[in-house]
């Protein structure tokens, strides 16, 4: 079995994505490591090299400034390192860079890509996530957090990036998929105040026109320039490990921010859908960007 890695990245260090502890994370599973490595302002390449491993084969990308809308450049990028996947390899394992695998589930990610290799019609596999939120201390459980994402795709059959680069289509179809016993561990809001403004501001540039974004830095925008992080529905304690790579990111954090997990900001409709799946699972209107076989 073949498995090649694959991911975009531009100003990893300006923004501080955590884009090596990403790669890292399942580069015991693969063969080879795709990079399409943005035309960045900071040092990034010298980042991804000094992971120092033969399987990283970096693939010098310009964004197109034409695909801003809807975050259709994150799509464009990821297909750019789809595209430079080994023909032969049977399974492409997308990590973002801000997306990290536990080391405890790589087992069960072996096993699967192992179990449904040559089952033709499985063209993706289907993981679970835990979206970290203001510290490492918390995880977001309300409906605004997507429950699960392909991130395990069969390559070089016509799967393509989807929308802003969340999930994958095959010819605009969702794909057929199986669930495996397995997380993604999404750090994207989990950066001090300041830096996480700060990469709101950018994060605007990949979605919206320049009108939009002056507009939004003025509505947004206070005396210090921090991300107010109290915003929030619903949110819970996370209490368990985190992965190994990550743990010098999770010692070094130099901010503190607190929340009391049993205040709810609903309205009385949201609150009751909330209440529906935490005591059944079920989470009504839910989307889906794939086929359960």
């Amino acid at each position: 079995m073949k498995v090649s890695g694959f991911t975009f990245i531009k100003n990893a260090v300006k923004y501080d994505y955590p884009i090596v502890e990403a790669i890292k994370s399942i580069l015991s599973l693969c063969d080879e490591f795709i990079v399409s490595l943005g035309n960045s302002e900071d040092a990034t390449r010298e980042l991804i090299l000094s992971i120092n491993s033969p399987k990283i084969k970096i693939f010098d990308s310009i964004w197109n400034e034409n695909l801003r809308e809807n975050g259709q450049v994150l799509a464009d990028e990821t297909n750019k390192a789809l595209q430079n996947v080994s023909t032969d390899s049977d399974w492409a394992f997308y990590i973002q860079g801000d997306e990290i695998v536990h080391e405890k589930y790589l087992d069960n990610i072996k096993k699967a890509m192992l179990k449904w290799k040559d089952i033709s019609n499985v063209e993706g596999l289907l993981f679970k996530y835990l979206h970290f939120y203001a510290s490492y201390n918390y995880v977001g459980d309300s409906r605004r957090w997507y429950r699960n994402e392909i991130r395990i795709i069969r390559p070089n059959i016509g799967i393509t990036s989807y929308l802003d680069a969340q999930g994958f289509r095959k010819n605009g179809k969702k794909l057929n998929v199986k669930p495996i016993d397995a997380y993604i561990y999404h750090y994207g809001w989990v950066k001090s105040p300041l830096a996480q403004f700060q990469k709101n501001v950018y994060f605007q540039t990949l979605w919206h026109p320049d009108s939009y974004i002056e507009e939004w830095i003025e509505q947004n925008s206070n005396d210090n320039e921090i991300y107010d992080y109290s915003n929030i529905d619903s949110i819970k304690e996370f209490t368990n490990t985190h992965p190994e790579v990550m743990k010098k990111r999770v010692s070094e954090q130099n901010w503190k921010i607190t929340f009391d997990v049993n205040k709810k900001n609903y309205s009385t409709v949201r609150y009751i859908l909330y209440l529906i799946e935490k005591y059944t699972g079920w989470r009504i209107g839910e989307y889906k960007n794939y086929k359960k076989i």
